[in-house]
């Protein structure tokens, strides 16, 4: 089974300010894990499956037609760390968006970009993987949009693309996506992608430094050798929880056997990540089941067995502790979204 899928914390709490005051702003973040009076941290990362839940409770309480374009239009940046400082750096902007194209892993597991030379351009795709409901719609959305708006941070002139593709059917009211985008948003198509002339790409950054930008991509090299040589722990520790849940509540001390470590070893090292053993459980759960309650295969009872609940009536109570609905509550509103 591979490592759960997460996304920057920056994300969610973009969301929850452009949401505005029609959402318990406290409730929403708490729903995925994040202290809403704790400091900003883009470094904190947050299970995609629960960032998606989050969006789709927030446009069950507000209209989020325009939440995405809002979302983007908020982006800053400075707010992206070392990322957001190559991107600056750069000496074009078709340079800033490869910036992207290579480091984006270090901020999600959950998206991959790709720059494609088409007829009339090139072509930023987005590509993320999985079925198209309500809240990766909407994140899709508030992708393209912050993409756009980072790039007008760097640019010399007033930036608009040639067009804007997006995989999913229109909203009710695309208006606001034309104004944000500056072009035609064509909704039904092949890809999620932004269109920019070669001109465009081409144009020199306002901020853009060679020597600089040298140096933070061999810094975002380093970061990316690291993710890539040695998988972290807690990741690992996440996949065996969730292969050995359908036996039951697993026991630290064999999973801590699975990945070659003593009991005591294991437990240092999830404290020095700032977990418990007990809290990555609890989590790992909650993602499994949110992920297993998109599938319509699965029954309840089959999802309770699969996240080590030996009855039904005990997960639908702890699925109510984690989420604020039942499973079959929640999965009804997925099927609508």
């Amino acid at each position: 089974m591979r490592g759960m899928d997460y996304v920057t914390s920056l994300f969610a709490r973009k969301v929850v300010a452009a949401a505005g005051s029609g959402i318990d702003a406290a409730a929403m973040l708490a729903q995925v894990g994040i202290d809403p009076d704790a400091p900003w941290n883009p470094g904190q990362m947050i299970p995609a499956a629960r960032y998606y839940a989050m969006l789709e409770a927030i446009a069950g309480q507000i209209d989020a037609t325009d939440l995405p374009i809002r979302t983007g239009a908020s982006m800053r940046l400075d707010e992206y760390g070392a990322l957001g400082l190559a991107f600056k750096a750069a000496t074009t902007l078709g340079a800033s968006y490869a910036r992207v194209e290579r480091y984006a892993r270090l901020w999600t597991s959950v998206v991959e970009y790709e720059l494609r030379p088409t007829t009339g351009g090139t072509l930023f795709i987005l590509h993320r993987a999985g079925d198209r409901h309500l809240g990766m719609r909407l994140s899709n959305e508030a992708t393209l949009a912050s993409a756009v708006s980072i790039a007008r941070q760097v640019c010399p002139v007033p930036l608009s693309p040639v067009e804007v593709l997006i995989r999913h059917p229109a909203p009710p009211r695309v208006a606001a996506h034309e104004a944000w985008f500056g072009c035609p948003v064509r909704f039904g198509a092949g890809l999620d992608a932004i269109l920019y002339d070669d001109e465009t790409l081409a144009r020199p950054n306002i901020l853009g430094d060679e020597g600089i930008s040298h140096y933070l991509a061999a810094h975002l090299d380093a970061e990316l050798s690291e993710l890539t040589t040695e998988p972290p722990l807690v990741t690992q520790a996440r996949a065996a929880i969730a292969q050995a849940l359908s036996e039951g509540t697993p026991k630290m001390a064999e999973i801590a056997r699975g990945l070659g470590l003593s009991a005591r070893s294991f437990h240092r090292r999830l404290s020095d990540h700032g977990m418990t053993f007990q809290t990555l459980t609890e989590e790992t759960r909650r993602d499994l089941a949110e992920g297993l309650l998109r599938d319509e295969s699965h029954s309840l009872a089959e999802i309770a067995f699969l996240t080590g609940f030996s009855e039904q009536s005990a997960f639908t109570r702890a699925f109510k502790r984690w989420v604020g609905t039942t499973p079959a509550s929640y999965r009804k509103r997925l099927s609508h979204g």
